[in-house]
């Protein structure tokens, strides 16, 4: 590239800049080169006072054909006059695509400090969601940012200021809020999808949908895994003849083969699951045994290792687990369930181990308690039993209700109450990102009547709904929510109790590391009580949030202010009729298919935000702190795990989404 003046540049072919002029040139000379690159002609950056770069949203119908115009307000309050955005012989405005416009006289203008824009309703196409626009004078290369994040109206005048980060009591443009919030009120409707379910979006809104559809789509990839995994064959009907003919379905690709699969009968393996499985919150310290519980002193002698059970409680070495939510939930026809009661004994070794399960709540001669006692094959399909009642709970409650559909309800009334300009939604925006498309693609495709839950689980759809509700019902936002507390009540916060409990530990770390950035952020912005409580839209989300379901509101507690005769029988039993309550081949592919999708990581890790909402230059080292405390985190949880066996990885911060994942 060759300079034969100021504003006049050609480009050689051997690639070196040959210049006798002022260096200070040279970074506009760089800009200018990738401006280029965009279909603009240097001369035209070269002699602009002003950049404007348009960012248009990733979203469906997000382009627009509309004529823009934009009109830059610097610190003084004075406004430059109208600018038109329109590249010459260019299809500006595009999905996803970055515009980079020029602005002439207006040399000594200054800083902008705010923008108005606005569009009209021209073109085939004239929606249009925005990103973000940046502003940088040429001049002094200050470069000011305002985030946008909106669908802009056609002939209304939109103002930003620079970062856009206000509470509502200082903002200038209240009244565009106001606006802002009423529109969402008629897009963000909650509702209940059945008897006693949280509250969810009545539809799912526009600005809620997947930008790319078929990334996430069940169905599709449902395909895809089983075309990979050579399994088709086993879409055979059939039943299986053996473990081995059963373990034959791990393929080294796709469904490679678990750990468990050499220690799927031995105790500690059971024992494990209940501290690093997929529903590991339901072990608690046991200080005396559970009055509808059928079990003695002398039954459980053999597990105690020479001690009483007394001593063992005074040990704090008993743990139980009751799942007595289960207990009367209706079902599929023709299917079983149980609720079971289970006791565990941390061992001398230190590892924690089943001594006890009864698979119905109320003991008496035709509940019989199973202990490692009894014939192998019978133990096993006791434990078998009680892991059919854990993952119909984990599915349900755990997973479903207790995040997907309890987050649903706190993302609606936080776009019905809290601003995009609130630096609060700002805080929360990284974190709700596809939740709403997802409960909804979820909804439609396995919980519906005859889908997956209804062709793969006993409790099936009406079950699962019934499980929702009776959850859902207890569950408190500070004490589920918070997980000192909730350790607490599990009697397991004391981190010498149950010393090997990776998930209570490295739980912790998260809980602790967010606590500190969440408190930091909100800060910025509270300096006093009274920030707070003049903060309307804080105060309406917080009320609404609380309000219950019967009043409109979305019913969060704690906010301040034959059924299961089948599965109990005593008798030994053999491998064959272990087989027998299996799913047979057809059906075990589709739980294989649909799990392995559910266990996807769907978002970026945990800090590593898909999208920015936070420009705030104050805000900007708390983030960074937050994702340097992460990463410490990952060094603690990846040295704990090079003595814990197996290791526990769940809680790597690489593995953790950002947001709610499928």
């Amino acid at each position: 590239m060759y300079l034969r003046c100021m504003y006049d540049v050609d480009f050689g072919t051997d690639g070196f800049l040959l210049t006798t002029v002022d260096w200070n040139i040279l970074p506009l000379l760089c800009k200018a080169a990738v401006a280029n690159k965009m279909g603009n002609s240097v001369r035209r950056y070269l002699n602009s006072d002003f950049l404007v770069f348009v960012r248009t949203g990733d979203r469906k119908h997000a382009s627009t054909d509309a004529n823009v115009k934009i009109i830059l307000i610097n610190e003084d309050g004075e406004k430059s006059y109208e600018i038109v955005l329109d590249n010459i012989l260019r299809d500006d405005f595009k999905k996803g695509a970055s515009d980079t416009f020029s602005v002439r006289n207006l040399r000594d203008f200054g800083r902008v400090e705010k923008i108005e824009f606005w569009r009209d309703n021209a073109g085939v196409s004239p929606d249009w969601y925005v990103e973000k626009i940046m502003v940088e004078n040429v001049k002094t290369n200050e470069m000011s940012i305002f985030p946008v994040f909106r669908w802009i109206k056609a002939n209304y005048h939109y103002q930003i200021r620079h970062l856009d980060t206000i509470l509502p009591q200082d903002d200038e443009q209240v009244e565009q809020r106001k606006m802002e919030l009423e529109d969402k009120r008629k897009i963000y409707i909650a509702s209940q999808k059945g008897p006693g379910f949280p509250m969810m979006a009545e539809s799912l809104p526009t600005d809620e949908q997947f930008s790319f559809e078929y990334k996430w789509s069940i169905v599709r990839r449902k395909a895809q895994l089983i075309a990979t995994s050579k399994l088709v064959k086993l879409k055979e009907a059939g039943e299986w003849a053996s473990f081995v003919d059963l373990f034959k379905v791990y393929t080294r690709h796709v469904f490679s083969k678990p750990m468990s699969v050499q220690s799927w009968r031995n105790d500690l393996n059971f024992g494990l699951q209940r501290i690093t499985g997929c529903n590991p919150s339901f072990i608690k310290l046991c200080t005396k045994i559970p009055e509808n519980m059928g079990v003695d002193e002398e039954m459980l002698k053999p597990q105690l290792e020479d001690k009483t059970l007394e001593e063992v409680i005074a040990e704090k070495r008993l743990f139980y687990t009751d799942h007595k939510i289960m207990d009367g939930l209706k079902h599929r026809e023709d299917f079983d369930i149980c609720s079971p009661i289970a006791l565990f004994l941390l061992n001398n070794k230190g590892h924690l181990i089943p001594i006890a399960i009864q698979l119905q709540q109320q003991k008496g001669p035709d509940n019989p308690v199973f202990t490692p006692t009894d014939p192998p094959c019978t133990w096993i399909r006791a434990k078998m039993w009680y892991n059919n009642a854990d993952a119909a709970i984990h599915q349900s409650l755990t997973h479903l209700a207790f995040t997907h559909l309890l987050m649903e309800g706190i993302v609606i009334s936080t776009q019905r109450n809290i601003s995009l300009s609130h630096p609060v939604f700002k805080l929360l925006a990284p974190h709700t990102l596809y939740l709403l498309a997802i409960n909804a693609r979820g909804l439609m495709l396995l919980i519906s009547e005859g889908g997956w839950v209804d062709t793969t689980m006993n409790i099936g759809i009406v079950g699962m709904f019934e499980l929702i509700s009776r959850g859902v019902k207890e569950w408190r936002i500070d004490v589920d929510g918070c997980f000192p507390e909730f350790f607490k009540q599990q009697g397991l916060l004391d981190q010498t109790i149950l010393p090997n409990y990776p998930f209570r530990d490295d739980a912790l770390l998260y809980y602790y590391a967010i606590k500190d950035y969440v408190e930091s952020y909100v800060k910025l912005y509270y300096e006093t009580p009274e920030k707070l409580t003049g903060d309307w839209e804080i105060q309406n989300w917080a009320e609404e949030l609380a309000r219950s379901k019967e009043e409109g509101g979305i019913g969060i507690l704690g906010i301040p202010m034959k059924d299961g005769k089948g599965c109990i029988e005593a008798s030994p039993c053999t491998e064959e009729d272990i087989l027998k309550l299996l799913p047979d081949k057809r059906t075990t592919l589709d739980i294989m298919t649909v799990t392995k999708i559910l266990s996807s990581k769907g978002t970026n890790s945990l800090g590593d935000f898909e999208i920015q909402y936070i420009f705030d230059p104050k805000a900007i080292p708390i983030v960074n702190k937050f994702r340097s405390d992460l990463k410490q985190i990952g060094v603690i949880i990846r040295e704990r795990n090079s003595t814990r066996n197996p290791p526990y990885t769940y809680l790597d911060p690489i593995y953790i989404p950002n947001s709610i994942s499928i």
